[in-house]
């Protein structure tokens, strides 16, 4: 490994690397012979250069961006927006009998993967309900207050037609149950 440490052995290398076709053509891309000049681009064959070769792959040209491209949720950030986040909590919940706990026969754990449903606790301080505007869609739940603003993009996808929220004025908390809406697999069969 000694020999390919040297500067000389890299020069040796790059050269060898080079095309012997553009070698002949031109002599501004050899290495030079100081180390400090060698850089990893400078060994293999020169590329070309391709800017001014930009194509559209729109088929709209006048659209800026794919909807791919586009977040889902994204219509709902506002950076702009000087209100503060408020504190919350996420917590999984699954309806889990006596089969489950004691005998395992329904093949639950644990795991998110098993809940049904999804409860965000929001800590809204100085806050009445009749300030409260929220809006739930598949993958992002947005409230907003005078003083606070959420956008929370949701782990889960779920049903808003399921949904419930309440508004505990004694612990300034409003408590948002979402139902998980997910495809039937092994362990959510029903």
């Amino acid at each position: 490994m000694d020999s390919v440490s040297s500067g000389s052995s890299l020069q040796l290398l790059a050269k060898l690397l080079l095309d012997a076709q553009e070698d002949d053509d031109d002599d501004e891309h050899v290495p030079h012979c100081s180390v400090s000049a060698m850089t990893p681009s400078s060994i293999g064959p020169v590329k070309k250069d391709t800017t001014g070769t930009f194509q559209v792959k729109s088929e709209n040209r006048k659209t800026i961006w794919n909807t791919e491209e586009v977040p889902e949720g994204s219509e709902f950030d506002d950076t702009w927006d000087p209100r503060e986040q408020p504190e919350y909590q996420i917590l999984f919940k699954q309806c889990v009998g006596t089969e489950d706990v004691f005998f395992g026969m329904s093949r639950k754990d644990p795991s998110t993967a098993c809940c049904e449903d999804v409860v965000i606790k929001i800590k809204l301080p100085e806050t009445k309900y009749s300030d409260i505007a929220l809006d739930i869609q598949d993958k992002v739940l947005d409230l907003r207050t005078p003083k606070k603003k959420l956008l929370l993009h949701l782990p889960y996808c779920v049903d808003s037609k399921k949904s419930k929220a309440r508004f505990l004025s004694e612990e300034e908390t409003l408590e948002v149950t979402l139902r998980v809406s997910r495809k039937f697999d092994f362990i959510n069969f029903v």
